[in-house]
């Protein structure tokens, strides 16, 4: 299942890559290029907390999904300790 913050990278027909947020009317970002996009929506993703990434190739299948963890966690899990 889809969350809001999860973002889907895919081509428009006259080849600009878009960085889209699932549940947003509009693109966050538009690229010349798949790894512009995807560096952008991978950065995005960090920022605000993680989330699940979407690549779409060129055919309009799915090339990848990753999962992106939140960065720089100022209370990381207990679990966790060294």
């Amino acid at each position: 299942m889809s969350k809001d913050r999860d973002r889907t990278v895919f081509q428009r027909p006259n080849g600009t890559w878009v960085n889209k947020r699932n549940d947003a009317g509009k693109a966050s970002s538009v690229h010349a290029t798949q790894k512009a996009a995807e560096s952008s929506a991978r950065q995005m993703l960090t920022n605000q907390g993680g989330g699940e990434l979407t690549t779409m190739g060129r055919n309009g299948r799915i090339r990848s999904k990753d999962t992106i963890g939140a960065g720089n966690d100022p209370v990381p899990p207990k679990d966790k300790e060294h």
